[in-house]
């Protein structure tokens, strides 16, 4: 019996054994079929930030990213956003259960794939967000008969869309929009998609027709998205058989006719757009699609009054009625809508006041109703919830305070009040630093009253403030600032000399108040395009700073107490308007606007004259000198008897330095020096220093040496001298580094650049001499320690002010420049350091001097630095000065994480690598530099950390201006001063307590 029991079980175990062998293998064969074939797509398509982390050591690619498995085949691949630009390969359809396959938001540029006619078990297909072009193929059906999404949205595809794409049985969303489909809608193919849930033909160029009526077959429709399309006629009956949608928008087409009734009745409706047509007559007076949350019926031609029952919608959150021909008054009930966010009417005929109840009872983020007649004063409650951004009530009758409420309205973004009848002092928190959002403040032609602070906000932008009672002295306009109109107040006291601290200010306009003393010589500074200072009592001179002011082409000083002449740096600038008539100017008008197109520019200075007969009329000759025949003959003896003795000294010294020449073959007659500051050394002194011994270094184009000069009396100095020698073979590339150091830093003065002494030059070669900055560069302390011993490591406090101290020589380049100049090479080699360590930017050699401030200098061929080079610096022929901001955001990640910016290949550019870190990790303080990986250090520097990214952005648009980076670094530096002092007062405290 155990024997039989033996043999059966041995029996049992064979076969079962034997059939291992014909389903694990497969299995297995499969599994690493699909490996393979993910690891041939990471080769194909590169590493992206996905792809890239798709490794051939682990063994279970389900865990991968952007991939889902069911039962451990591969059925879903989500890539969107990694920047593919080969075509889809064949080999993706090799995956035979995919089923759904998302390629969305990258650089696909071909027609539509065919080859995706291979994946048999497709269900769900997004290439939205790419560049496909060309047609739709006639046999796009092709793909899987088990497809229920298709996106095609935000592509380039054009010509009809094909009969075939009604053929798809189980179709549930199908998404067009935003392509370049020129045909005729395809309505009788769609129509016959029964399960369609999903329909969005917007924005494409549709030969002109009228609403499909055929759309009204397709009764399982949530979203339909038809704006954009050429829509004609009305909006057909038959749409109200869609009783499951959710959405309806077919905003900027041409329609007319009513809105139907059954559109404000419908149950589930939630969202509705039809702005921009050409619809009419009134909304109807009974509305029960309670289910609404936003409603934008604007731009068209409605008539009538807003029902009451629009108080009945407490799901709403956004109602735009603007640009219609409503009237009559906004109902009271709107004010107790629990949800409502937007509220815009603007551009209509509506009266009354608004609703007692506004912004009580919902958090009311946005309100504008300009352009109406409304009055009566703003509601109590408008900024109860504190999450108002716009209040934008401007062309109407409204009176009275504004609300308390307002006072504590931080989140505001914009505040347009002109042209009301407002009066009242003036909400004192609205200046308040703490309200950091505010942007535009218009509060014109009004009754206000009240004074500003010594400095408005940072955000500030834009400040229109005309025709009111403000008085007290005038604020600094620091930050963002490029409007400030203070016409006919009460404002009294000097122009302060820091007006603008460093404001992009282009108008200022402070004409009709009672402001006295002189106008500052920094006002020279400004980028300003319109100034007007007329109608006060300023005195003193016009400032020859004005000459400078190069965009200016609208001034006017009238009606003032100024005297003395006028500059003639005035004849620089090309102004449309000049006014500086009734004051006590005197001397001669200059020369270019001696015109009669300035015939009204001067009047009532009778110190003025002209020295033409066919300029100005009205004004005296300037006196002329006399010139007798006594001072004739006294001047030209006068004459000949210098022209003589300069002959003779010349004679002299020709031959003394001919004399010279023969002794020395490399004597000073063969070099010009060119000074640009006071020098005591001549060009022998540096001459004579150039040895090997005295030899420190080779930059981009040429050796560089410290020399020994004399400087003053008995005294030295040490210099660095770049020498770009042998004529020879001194080719284009360096002639232009060249000119371009000694054009670009013989004009700068500015502490944080490095100061050019003077150039000298021959035929045989061209130096630069520039001061000697005793600690070297900014490389060296951060990356060359290891080689040179003696060197300590930087601590925080010095790394911050070393990035400040670079960002002001940048932003003085960038903004404070005229004509604005690009570096092209900032890295931390060329930010050099004084024995405070202090920094200073040096080498311009691939410097650009923009043209026009703000437009792009053309370059003819790459330069920079690998590393620091902004991504766009290798492909497009024009830069700005956004390639230095992307290269200072790399030295900010090298002064914070102690790495340096490149080490020879792609895949460990700092700023790639700082991008991954930040996006995978957050902030670390394992990405900080050991060296400042102090707790009391680490929060300045994420901040600086996080700066860097930020400005090492892939797009130039999204990167800071230089002058946003200064402040963001002072910030940050006050910020840490402070905590300083805390800790300081604290220790303290701690110690008088023990």
């Amino acid at each position: 019996m155990a024997n039989n029991y033996c043999v059966s079980f041995l029996l049992f175990f064979t076969a079962l054994i034997s059939l291992l062998p014909k389903s694990y293998p497969e299995s297995t064969n499969q599994y690493s079929d699909e490996h393979q074939i993910l690891l041939g797509l990471k080769r194909y398509w590169g590493s992206s930030t996905v792809l890239g982390r798709w490794n051939s050591i682990s063994s279970d690619h389900c865990r991968w990213g952007g991939l889902t498995c069911t039962k451990g085949e591969v059925t879903a691949i989500s890539l969107p956003q990694q920047t593919l630009m080969k075509p889809i390969p064949p080999s993706l359809c090799l995956l035979k259960n995919l089923a759904y396959l998302d390629l969305s938001y990258n650089n696909f540029s071909t027609s539509f794939p065919t080859i995706l006619y291979n994946c048999s078990n497709l269900k769900y297909l997004d290439l939205s967000n790419n560049a496909f072009g060309g047609k739709l193929a006639a046999d796009i059906n092709s793909l899987s008969a088990k497809l229920e999404h298709l996106n095609l949205s935000s592509n380039r595809i054009m010509g009809e869309i094909p009969p075939s794409i009604g053929w798809f049985p189980k179709l549930k969303s199908l998404i067009l929009d935003t392509n370049q489909f020129d045909g005729s809608y395809p309505v009788q193919d769609i129509s016959n998609l029964a399960n369609l849930e999903m329909l969005t033909l917007a924005d494409n160029p549709f030969l002109p027709a009228p609403f499909p009526v055929e759309f009204g077959k397709l009764t399982r429709l949530t979203y339909l998205w038809l704006s954009g399309m050429n829509m004609t006629g009305e909006i057909p009956e038959s749409i109200s058989s869609l009783t499951e949608l959710s959405l309806l928008a077919v905003t900027n087409n041409m329609l007319q006719g009513t809105i139907p009734t059954w559109v404000w009745q419908h149950k589930k409706l939630q969202y509705l757009y039809m702005f921009n047509n050409g619809l009419t007559g009134e909304i109807s007076s009974s509305v029960t699609a309670v289910n609404l949350v936003e409603l934008d019926v604007s731009s068209n031609n409605l008539t009538g009054s807003i029902p009451d029952d629009f108080g009945k919608l407490i799901n709403l959150t956004l109602l735009f009625l603007y640009t219609n021909q409503l009237h009559g008054s906004i109902p009271p009930s709107i004010g107790l809508l629990p949800n409502l966010r937007d509220i815009r009417l603007f551009e209509n005929m509506l009266t009354g006041s608004l609703p007692p109840e506004l912004g009580r009872h919902s958090p009311l983020v946005n309100l504008e109703v300009c352009e109406n007649n409304l009055s009566g004063e703003l509601p109590a409650d408008l900024c109860f919830n504190r999450k108002l951004n716009d209040i934008v009530v401007f062309n109407n009758n409204f009176s009275g305070k504004l609300p308390e409420s307002l006072d504590g309205c931080y989140l505001l973004n914009n505040l347009m009040l002109y042209n009301n009848h407002f009066t009242g002092e003036f909400t004192k928190s609205i200046w308040s630093v703490v309200t950091n959002q505010l942007t535009t403040v218009m509060i014109q032609n009004n009754n206000f009253s009240g004074t500003f602070p010594t400095q408005l906000p940072w955000n500030f932008s834009r400040l229109e403030m005309s025709n009111n009672r403000f008085s007290g002295p005038i604020p600094t306009l620091a930050g963002q600032m490029k409007v400030f109109r203070a016409v006919n107040n009460l404002l009294s006291g000097q122009i302060p000399w820091d007006l603008t601290g460093i404001s992009q200010v282009e108008e200022l306009d402070l004409s009709g108040n009672q402001i006295n003393g002189s106008i500052p010589m920094a006002i020279g500074v400004l980028k300003l395009k319109a100034l007007n200072l007329s109608g006060n009592q300023i005195s003193g001179t016009i400032p020859a700073a004005f000459g400078f002011m190069s965009e200016l082409t609208i001034l006017d000083l009238s009606s003032n107490a100024l005297s003395g002449e006028i500059p003639k740096d005035i004849n620089k600038l090309n102004l449309n308007f000049l006014n500086l008539s009734m004051n006590h100017l005197t001397g001669e008008i200059p020369t270019s606007l001696q015109n009669k197109a300035y015939e009204q520019s001067f009047l009532l200075n009778p110190g003025l004259c002209v020295s033409s007969n066919n300029s100005i009329p009205n004004f005296p000759f300037c006196r002329a000198r006399a010139k007798t025949n006594n001072d004739i003959s006294r001047r030209l003896i006068a004459l000949f008897f210098v022209l003589a003795s300069i002959m003779l000294v010349g004679s002299a010294v020709a031959g003394f330095l001919l004399l010279q020449r023969q002794k020395n073959s490399q004597d000073s007659l063969s070099w010009k020096l060119t000074r640009f500051h006071a020098l005591h050394f001549t060009e022998n002194d540096v001459l004579s220093g150039l040895c090997e011994q005295n030899w420190i270094g080779s930059g981009r184009s040429g050796k560089v040496y410290r020399i020994c000069v004399v400087d003053g009396e008995g005294g030295s100095r040490m210099v660095a001298v770049k020498r770009i020698w042998n004529a020879q073979n001194l080719d284009n590339k360096l002639e232009k580094d060249f000119l371009a150091e000694v054009q670009i830093l013989g004009e700068i003065r500015h502490t944080n650049i490095v100061k050019l002494l003077c150039c000298i030059s021959s035929s045989e070669a061209k130096l630069l001499v520039y001061e000697y900055m005793e600690n070297s560069s900014l490389d060296k302390w951060l990356h060359q320690r290891d080689r040179v011993g003696s060197l300590v490591p930087l601590d925080w406090p010095t790394r911050l002010q070393i990035a400040i101290d670079s960002a002001r020589g940048l932003c003085y380049m960038h903004h404070d420049s005229s004509p604005a100049i690009v570096h092209c090479d900032v890295k931390s080699a060329n930010i050099l350091l004084d024995p405070k360590f202090r920094a200073k930017l040096a080498d311009f050699g691939l410097a650009r001097v923009l043209l026009k401030t703000g437009d792009p200098a053309s370059i003819s061929a790459v330069g920079g630095t690998f590393g620091y080079m902004a991504p766009e610096y290798g492909y497009r022929l024009k830069v700005n000065e956004k390639v230095d901001v992307y290269s200072f955001g790399v030295v900010l990640l090298e002064l914070t994480t102690g790495r340096v910016a490149n080490d020879g290949g792609l895949e460990y550019c700092l700023a790639e690598w700082a991008w991954r870190q930040y996006q995978e990790y957050g902030l670390s303080v394992d990405l900080l530099d050991e060296d400042i990986q102090d707790p009391a250090n680490t929060e300045d520097a994420f901040a600086v950390f996080t700066l860097g990214v930020i400005c090492t952005g892939g797009q130039p648009s999204v990167r800071p201006s230089m002058k946003d980076v200064l402040h963001a670094l002072l910030r940050f530096e006050h910020k840490s001063r402070k905590r300083s002092l805390q800790h300081a007062v604290s220790e303290e405290t701690t110690l008088l307590e023990s």
